[in-house]
């Protein structure tokens, strides 16, 4: 969105696909959230593109089901194609 910094969009992206939809139980208090987050670790301008920018996020392997494709296409892109916050 305009006036949104690149940085802020990127770790937004990063919340939004991996801890950022979960709903905070009494449970929260046993599991540290920190082991679960991804981490935008780079943004980099589009090139020939105004104000678009490209954001490498990084996720721990805790978050998917061994072997499944399936899970982690849907668990990342399900989240940032549905996240309203970026354009």
């Amino acid at each position: 969105q305009p006036g949104v910094p690149p940085e802020e969009a990127g770790a937004a992206v990063a919340a939004e696909s991996s801890t950022g939809t979960w709903t905070t139980v009494w449970t929260d208090g046993l599991t540290s959230l920190d082991r679960y987050k991804g981490r935008c670790y780079g943004i980099e301008p589009v090139p020939g593109e105004e104000s678009q920018f490209i954001a490498y996020v990084a996720y721990p392997l805790d978050l998917f089901e061994e072997g499944s494709v399936t899970n982690m296409f849907t668990s990342i892109v399900g989240n940032v194609f549905g996240f309203k916050a970026l354009r």
